[in-house]
């Protein structure tokens, strides 16, 4: 709502409106590239006016007579291009929104600049969107997709970290996290375990809302930020924790849809890129390899398929493919009969009486047909995604590890030693057997011994396993 908002000049879109939408140029930086593509479909855009979607640092063409709509971060480059912008002359008017809030001193530096171009009048609006953050889904989002090392689990627990890049980490994540409670129009109940980065967040997160409460005339909170956020009397609970709690959860091998894709695939911001592998054809002596195709698909909220079985076990999976597959063909053979029956000459009567019943059918199998390709595509994107998995867990045998992993996270007993399971060569790249023995050894009770340790670590380095980790897991337990 608040992007279609933004694109729209900042007023709520009006339902019932027969007017062409107003076209417009919309520019964004990388930032404002990954908040955009999991929301709007180039078809939506295209349906609210924006002809046009170019990169902030692109070349881009003098567009005299079109109003411009700007997406960016706040940053010194965004901003000086911006001003080049505006002394280039390119669009008729301008509209500055920025992902989140824009400092004093860059605003009068774009002033300056507008003024130096004689653009003033041309400057439409400017903005803070409070948007820095990516919604994938309805309930989950992510605070950044650029440069995300800068918020990572090792940037936090490096040991060399100094407290400045300490402070940015901290910023970054808590500029996220209130602008995404700026959008919800709603302010939260934190609570945070205590002496961890979760309770550094938590401190400063705190004091920019209060700060901004006690600013009644520019509070974020107050008026008709987003409709009737301020008078409901639940506020939502912001629970901040510590990776370290549960380090083994993120290195289990997954058994769902979702977590496979994620896991075992090239999946970003809900695209997910396949590389296609070449056909079985013999190419003729001396030809050249052929090249593999790269596809993406994208796994969005209007796949039904996805959000149906996204959380469902990868066998559950295939057999639904399947099951879509056959109705398709059944609805596919319906529509070829009465194709069929229709050919018929109008010579004999019964052909004839057939053919007004039939010709009601055909009429709603016809209508039926854009359904029936969308139905298509989608079988043929899950046949393409999940062949794709299976190929992995077939030649990594995730199954086995994913249930041994199981096994040892609720204690019960293991049917085959961990030795074995590391000493396997078909089992899994050196990565799946160093997951799994991190596991082993973040969930045991007890460390093992020396002696066991020594032999372990031994067979894991035949197996081509880098110790970096071990030794860290080690100082961290």
């Amino acid at each position: 709502v608040a992007l279609k908002r933004m694109l729209n000049f900042n007023v709520p879109p009006v339902k019932n409106s027969t007017g062409e939408p107003v076209w417009k140029v919309l520019i964004y930086d990388r930032f404002g590239q990954d908040i955009i593509s999991p929301l709007l479909s180039v078809k939506e855009l295209r349906d609210m006016g924006i002809t046009l979607h170019l990169l902030l640092h692109s070349d881009r063409d003098a567009i005299p007579d079109v109003p411009a709509v700007y997406f960016v971060m706040p940053t010194e480059e965004n901003i000086d291009r911006m001003c080049q912008d505006l002394r280039n002359q390119l669009y008729e008017s301008y509209y500055l929104n920025f992902i989140s809030a824009i400092s004093r001193s860059k605003l009068e530096d774009i002033a300056n600049a507008a003024i130096g171009a004689n653009a003033v009048t041309q400057v439409a609006k400017v903005f803070d969107q409070y948007l820095n953050f990516i919604t994938l889904e309805d309930d989950m989002f992510v605070l950044c997709n650029q440069n995300k090392e800068l918020v990572s689990y090792r940037a936090i627990n490096r040991p060399d970290i100094t407290d400045t890049e300490m402070e940015t980490i901290m910023d970054t994540i808590v500029d996220s996290l209130f602008c995404f409670f700026v959008t919800l129009g709603a302010i939260p109940i934190i609570r945070c375990s205590r002496g961890t980065a979760a309770e550094m967040v938590a401190v400063k997160l705190d004091k920019k809302l209060r700060e901004n409460l006690r600013d009644a005339r520019n509070s974020l909170f107050t008026g008709d930020t987003l409709g009737a956020g301020q008078f409901s009397f639940q506020r939502p609970l912001l629970v901040l924790v510590d990776r370290n709690i549960d380090l083994a959860t993120p290195l289990h091998h997954t058994w769902t849809y979702q977590a496979l894709v994620h896991d075992v695939l090239d999946f970003h911001l809900n695209r997910v890129n396949l590389e296609e592998s070449p056909g079985m054809e013999s190419s003729p002596a001396g030809a050249r390899p052929k090249k593999k195709n790269k596809k993406s698909y994208d796994l969005t909220a209007s796949d039904k398929f996805w959000q149906k079985h996204k959380g469902s076990p990868f066998p559950e999976v295939a057999e639904s493919v399947q099951q879509e597959l056959e109705s398709y063909r059944a609805q596919e053979d319906e529509v070829k009969r009465l194709k069929s029956i229709m050919g018929i000459e109008g010579e004999d009567e019964g052909a004839i009486s057939m053919l007004s019943d039939n010709t009601a059918k055909l009429t709603s199998a016809v209508s039926s047909l854009p359904e029936l390709l969308e139905k298509k595509r989608l079988i043929d994107l899950h046949t393409n995604v999940a062949t794709a998995v299976l190929e992995h867990i077939k030649s990594r045998k995730l199954d086995v590890y994913f249930e041994y992993e199981e096994k040892i996270m609720s204690k019960s007993t293991l049917d085959k030693s961990l030795l074995d399971m590391i000493s396997d060569p078909d089992a899994g790249t050196p990565e799946d057997k160093m997951r799994l023995f991190l596991i082993y050894y973040i969930s045991s009770a007890q460390a093992p011994s020396e002696i066991d340790l020594e032999q372990y670590k031994k067979a894991l380095t035949d197996a081509g396993c880098n110790l970096a980790p071990l030794s860290y897991i080690k100082q961290w337990k």
